[in-house]
């Protein structure tokens, strides 16, 4: 019998139907997903307006390489270009995360000619080798090594520790909100101060949205909590609205010097990819998701922060938009199972955070619902901490 590798622990539970911000199991037991699969189903599993553009598509052409031009792409690029980010007009197609970091971290070296390679402490950018090199974890790069380098890893958040950044620097590699790392917002002055000394050194500034890009803080890009203008943007998880594709963002003075070869894939920019993107870009103007994260963001966590500070193992509720974290003094796998339990799904983050990934489309209903699970979840982990 053939059998799957497994290198992800079990949840347990069989999903066997999602749609919005909800799943089922084999058993019919209904699920509010904050988990959504890293955040890939912000806009909703299932969105029906993706579904559409991709059957359509499927009745179309399926596989064709960006050799050849297609209208589904053209679509994309016009349903797009009010949400590039600045300055930006140039976007290439992957299909995951790690590839669109992978590409940026070339970009960097091919452009300043140089080899050294910046990155921060608890950041997430992937786990293939290029971007694996640039993840802080070392449970994840050690068995791996050698991989690509040099690279050194900065204290985030610390404005000291930019003093790294010099001529010998090809790129500096950000999370806006480290998201693996445990739900951690940049400061402002924090990515002011990488813009700035990036700009200063000669170095690029990729802003890494994998996660936090297409609405889910509360802005289309989270760079622009932050008044500034990065160099690339690698954005994936929801810009595809469940679909596999990822995104490069670039503006006209790198893209102009890059050439034929400089990077490929074989099923970047398919025309699957570009009916989903096209679809979550309609979705994303139409249904003002960027708006719709800030203001249900601020009030899923005015809710729990009223309700959870007062337990003693709750340290901090942190987030941007509907991107959330619930840190605790302790690990939170017993809190997550107990939540798992009361039909809401979570996912860890760092070593002591409950992360949310909600879809923007959440309603309050679902927040209690969420709410009273995490409660019952934490009671249970500060009631086994206290009897140990």
């Amino acid at each position: 019998m053939m059998k799957y590798l497994e290198l992800y622990k079990g949840r347990g539970i069989t999903i066997s139907n999602a749609k919005n911000q909800y799943a089922w199991d084999k058993d019919g037991n209904k699920y509010l997903d904050l988990h959504a699969g890293y955040g890939v189903a912000f806009l909703g599993h299932r969105n029906q307006k993706v579904v559409d553009y991709l059957k359509k598509q499927l009745d179309e052409v399926m596989a064709l390489t960006t050799a050849f031009d297609t209208p589904i792409r053209e679509e994309m690029l016009k349903e797009l270009d009010p949400l590039k980010p600045d300055d930006m007009p140039f976007v290439f197609l992957l299909n995951s995360g790690t590839e669109a970091v992978e590409f940026s971290l070339k970009i960097a070296k091919k452009l300043t000619k140089r080899k050294k390679l910046i990155a921060f402490k608890n950041s997430f950018h992937g786990r293939t080798a290029g971007s694996l090199s640039v993840t802080w974890n070392k449970k994840y790069r050690e068995p791996f090594e050698p991989l690509v380098g040099p690279v050194e890893f900065l204290d985030y958040n610390s404005l000291d520790s930019l003093k790294a950044v010099n001529e010998e620097v090809a790129a500096v590699i950000v999370e806006p909100v480290q998201g693996e790392g445990g739900v951690i917002p940049a400061d402002h002055e924090f990515m002011k101060a990488i813009r700035e000394i990036t700009m200063e050194k000669g170095a690029l500034m990729i802003v890494d949205e994998v996660q936090t890009g297409f609405g889910r803080t509360g802005k289309v890009w989270a760079y622009q909590h932050y008044g500034i203008v990065p160099d690339v943007v690698a954005s994936a998880k929801a810009i595809g609205g469940g679909f596999p594709v990822s995104a490069v963002f670039l503006p006209n003075w790198i893209a102009e010097k890059l050439e034929e070869g400089d990077h490929g894939t074989t099923y970047g920019g398919n025309p699957l990819a570009a009916a989903a993107v096209t679809a979550a870009a309609k979705v994303l103007k139409e249904d003002s998701v960027p708006e719709q994260a800030a203001t249900k963001g601020d009030m899923f966590i005015k809710m729990l922060s009223e309700e959870l500070e007062q337990y003693k193992i709750v340290r901090e509720i942190r987030g941007k938009g509907l991107m959330i974290g619930i840190d605790l003094r302790v690990n939170p796998g017993l809190a997550i199972k107990v939540i798992q339990d009361e039909k809401v799904l979570s996912l860890k983050a760092g070593l002591t955070t409950i992360r949310f990934l909600s879809p923007y489309l959440i309603t309050k209903e679902d927040m209690e619902w969420a709410l009273d699970a995490t409660r019952k979840g934490i009671i249970a982990t500060e009631s086994k901490t206290n009897s140990s």
